[in-house]
């Protein structure tokens, strides 16, 4: 803090104040005491920040999307933990590249929470280094991120348990309609979604046709497009497996405006169990998303206590046969 103050051009004491968002800081001070701050890359040091004033009870939720439920789903189940725990949860939304770069880059400089949870979004190396240099308690829900205390579903199982359904079934030309975020195109949204399916395949001793794959932006009205494209091959599946029940929604709204019946001309399973899946009658590879939340809570409040937790927890996951599925057409 000496060198943040030596370089504001302020006392130790108003630049304590102003990195602890003190009313009594005038707002350039406070600015060039946070400019100093992330130009050092400043972090407070949690045993320091503990005995000076004790914990924050505050914890960083950084969460890609808002308006998806699955994502409101994982920070309900996380929150219902946090609340009975006097914990205050600060939310930061990285809507974009663009977002997510800035909260990156302004992060060292944030740091008054007492842990961070990050919610199904991947990190990069520099990301990861950005927030490890907090020293805070770093949590992963709903998005398996091996270094550091995660909860999740095994994605490749998830996908297994879809295609293999389909081949129970005698299907032997299966569609998959992959997705990618179009925050982050960069990423495949599910890649153990996508080795599933062509590991499936070829424990089947079915040929790979790179045709029958198609990837695109996550959304229904992509996994429409998607279906359209599957169904103008000389020879269309005779079912698909959509990495989510969003774009498999889409693609049943193709197949209703083709004229094609499901699941008597096309069957489609998807992965999530979305709360519209069981009006829709599709059949889905269920995970509990709000259990997801609640695990990761749980996890939180171990770490917090000095306990050793567990590396990671997988939650399993279970198919759901509904009307979207059955066996092909002789």
């Amino acid at each position: 803090m000496a060198d943040v103050a030596r370089r504001a051009g302020v006392s130790m004491a108003t630049a304590s104040r102003a990195l602890s968002n003190h009313p009594h800081v005038a707002a350039d001070t406070r600015a060039r005491v946070l400019a100093a701050a992330e130009q050092l890359s400043y972090v407070i040091s949690p045993e320091a920040s503990r005995l000076a004033g004790g914990a924050t009870d505050r914890v960083a939720v950084v969460v890609p999307h808002l308006s998806r439920w699955f994502f409101a789903a994982l920070l309900d189940g996380l929150e219902s933990v946090l609340r009975p725990a006097d914990l205050d949860v600060l939310l930061y939304h990285v809507g974009d590249a663009a977002d997510r770069r800035e909260f990156f880059r302004r992060l060292p400089a944030r740091r008054k929470v007492d842990a961070v949870v990050v919610l199904g979004m991947p990190i990069a190396d520099g990301e990861r280094s950005r927030l490890e240099s907090m020293g805070v308690h770093i949590v992963a829900a709903g998005g398996q991120v091996e270094n550091y205390p995660y909860v999740s579903i095994d994605d490749a199982t998830a996908g297994r348990q879809a295609v293999d359904h389909l081949l129970f079934l005698k299907h032997r030309r299966i569609g998959m309609i992959g997705t990618v975020d179009p925050v982050e195109p960069g990423w495949p949204a599910n890649p153990g979604r996508a080795r599933a399916y062509h590991a499936a395949l070829a424990d089947a001793g079915l040929p790979a046709d790179p045709g029958l794959a198609v990837t695109v932006a996550w959304g229904g009205l992509n996994g429409a497009d998607a279906m359209a494209r599957l169904l103008s091959l000389r020879e269309p599946p005779t079912a698909v497996y959509a990495h989510s029940d969003e774009v498999a929604f889409g693609a049943l709204r193709t197949l209703r405006r083709a004229g094609l019946r499901v699941p008597e001309d096309m069957s489609v399973v998807g992965i999530d169990d979305h709360p519209i899946a069981e009006l829709a009658d599709l059949t889905t590879v269920a995970q509990p998303v709000r259990a997801q939340g609640v695990l990761a809570g749980r996890l939180l409040l171990s770490l917090l206590a000095g306990e050793e937790p567990p590396a990671g927890i997988t939650v399993p996951t279970q198919l759901v046969v509904r009307g979207s599925t059955a066996p092909p057409r002789s």
